[in-house]
Order: structure tokens, then sequence, then C-alpha cells
């Protein structure tokens, strides 16, 4: 199954000062600046095998880290900047119409870095649901309690895009329902930009200004997306993190995702969905023959859980309130740790960031600097061990 990463990272100078990410955007086709001016971005090539994932991530690394050394930067691992101020690249009129039909509060999302994880297609509505289903995963990595200093939530990053953006406009940001089909899921798109474009409209804006700037989709933030360029479904959810962090993230979630085509996959009662059968139907839209079930005797349909037989999926209000506990609480949650070990995730190999920098309300921005320069320190002594490690296989 062809796997690749998106991942951003902040980037400081010598004093943990938040700096311009622009020198850093030519080291190779697969790195860039992101949307805000200390923010990098990496993407890489999409690989057959984890195993080949990581060879292209850690070398990829240590041709951005050779370049920072020269520019005496660094690179820090850190869903938000913790605290510190972050300017907009291309303040256009794209980021115009967007804070006129949403606010100014949505700014709050410019202060977030993410991982996203793009897995080939493959019998595409199983894989949203279960990518939906997967939603509290993401406490496996937050990296980030703290939005411009102040203490939000165990994972401030998604606090900000599913709480904040809920608050200021309550079509983005939001946690889409299971589907039956893939049809379904474009509907629900173009549901969200005609909503957009009425909004938009509303504030004054003319319609063809946001016809220019928007699509379907761009014009909403959701935890998956179908990229319809590329052959592959991405998962949004995630914090950046430690490299080694996020390599192993993607290992245990393409060993579920990888499943799908071999197994049933249940959505408990109250989802609307029964098993779907892989012998019928193509690779790449909707699958079997999608049969309700009212009534769901297996309690793992209930609770959520991978086995060797099948992929249970929980109600979507069950999804719901358990990644509404991993944004606040992250693995401090019994329910969400409990969870995704019945999902196959090894929980306790996991030890994210943000428990590891949380305890307190406040975070002034002197003590950003030092936490941004000690993970950066941590970030840069990661890629020299997996690289030493690969380089020993």
């Amino acid at each position: 199954m062809n796997t690749s990463i998106e991942v951003e990272y902040w980037v400081v100078d010598s004093d943990g000062e938040l700096t311009d990410a622009g020198p850093l955007a030519d080291v190779s086709a697969r790195t860039e600046q992101g949307c805000v001016e200390p923010l990098f971005q990496l993407q890489t090539p999409a690989c057959e095998s984890v195993s080949e994932l990581r060879t292209s991530f850690v070398e990829d690394l240590e041709d951005v880290l050779s370049k920072t050394t020269k520019l005496d930067k660094h690179l820090v691992p850190f869903g938000t900047p913790v605290n510190g101020d972050v300017s907009d690249r291309h303040p256009g009129e794209r980021c115009r119409i967007r804070k006129e039909v949403l606010g100014t509060d949505f700014d709050c999302t410019k202060y977030c870095a993410g991982t996203h994880v793009r897995i080939e297609k493959r019998h595409v509505t199983d894989q949203l649901n279960t990518l939906i289903a997967l939603g509290p995963a993401l406490a496996l990595v937050n990296s980030s309690p703290y939005v411009r200093g102040e203490r939000v939530a165990n994972g401030a990053r998604a606090f900000c895009y599913r709480t904040r953006s809920d608050e200021v406009g309550p079509k983005h940001g939001q946690r889409w329902r299971y589907v039956d089909d893939v049809d379904e899921w474009y509907r629900r798109l173009e549901r969200s930009y005609e909503e957009f474009e009425t909004a938009a409209v509303d504030v004054g804006i003319d319609a063809t200004a946001v016809e220019d700037h928007f699509s379907t989709t761009d014009v909403t933030w959701t935890s998956v997306r179908l990229r319809d360029s590329t052959p592959a479904i991405e998962w949004r959810s995630p914090d950046t993190a430690l490299p080694s962090q996020i390599l192993r993230l993607v290992r245990e979630l393409e060993t579920v995702i990888e499943r799908v085509p071999r197994t049933t996959v249940w959505i408990d009662n109250s989802g609307a969905s029964g098993p779907r059968d892989h012998s019928r139907g193509s690779p790449g839209g909707p699958v079997g023959r999608n049969r309700i079930t009212r009534d769901v005797d297996d309690p793992a349909a209930v609770l959520g859980r991978v086995t060797d037989d099948m992929i249970a999926l929980p109600t979507f209000d069950v999804v719901q309130d358990l990644t509404e506990s991993a944004i606040c609480d992250g693995l401090g949650s019994a329910a969400v740790a409990n969870y995704l070990e019945r999902m196959g995730f090894s929980v306790d190999d996991f030890h994210p960031i943000a428990t590891q920098i949380d305890g307190r309300q406040f975070v002034t921005r002197a003590d950003a600097r030092d936490l941004r320069l000690e993970y950066a320190s941590r970030l840069e002594e990661d890629v020299a061990r997996l690289a030493r490690s690969s380089s020993s296989r």
C-alpha cells in the first residue's frame, strides 16, 4: 500500500525566535515554505512500505538539517509555537475573504503545524469511515498544549481547528459522520461550499471572488480529505511531532488501514451501516451492499475493535466523544487509551511531547523560546538516531 507523509515544522533562529522558513524551501523538490513565514513543510514521495518511507523521510530531513546548520536555524516539532507572533506569508484576497466570513478569531489556526498521512485509495468508503473512527489516535502525538502562551488543551492544534473553528464558522473544522458511499462525501463538500459562498455574499463579497479563490475541496477543513490530484486519501488529524513518533504512528495506522480490503468493516447500528463484502465492487469506489443492521450482538461493534476477522467501528457519537477527550486530555484519558488499544495501537510505546511540556497555565515568550530550542535539539538527535539505525540494517 503506497503511503506518504507531509509534515510541518516551525523554524527558529539560535535564540529560539521564530524566523523565516523561506531559505529552506529550495532544499529539494519536496520542501517548501508553509502558509505562514516560520513554517517549513516537507512531503515525502509515495512509498510502497513503511521501511522505504522511513528511509526517504530521514534522508530528506538530514538534507534539511544540513542547511539549517549552515543558516544557524533549527526545526521545532510542536503543534503550535507555544507562544510568539506568526505572520501570514501571503495575506491576499483568499485570506481576506476567509476572515470576512469566519471572523478574526479564525486566525488561531495559523498557529498550527500538523502531519498529513496519505494512503493509497482502496475501497474508499470503508477507508473513509475507518479513518473517521481513528480520529482519537491524534492523542498519540499531541505535541503542544499551548496557543499564544495560554494552555487550552492537551492537543492545542486540534482545539484550534475543531473547537474555535466551530465557534466562528460552524461548517469549518467540524467532524463529519460516517458515509454510505463516496458520493455522499462529495455532496457534503458541495453543500459546505454553497454555505460558505452564501455567507460570503451576505457580508458583501461577490460570489465570483469566492469562485476565483476557493473550491469545494478546500473551502472547509476536514480531518479526512479525498485528494483528486493523487490516488490517495489523506488523514490530517495529528500534530507534527518528532520524526520517530510520526513514523511509529504511520506504521500502526497503516497496519489498521491495510486490513480494510481483506476483512469486514462493521459500523454499530446507530452508524447506519452494516458489513461490507469486499468480494463485490471495485477498489477506489463504493463496494459491497450496505446492509443496515439494527442490532449488533457483538460488543466489539459497540466499543470498537480491530481483530483478524473484522474492523468494528463504534457509533459516530462515541467517536466524537472520544475525539474530544483525545483533544482535551490526550492519553491521560483512560477511555481514549483503551479504545486505541482495541483499535490496534501500541499505546504504551507513544510518549507525546504535549504531556512532557504540560503543567503550566501560561508560558511566557522567553520560556517558549527555551522550549523550542530544547525540542529542536531533540529533533536533531532523533534524526541522527534514525539515520544510524537505518545504516546498521
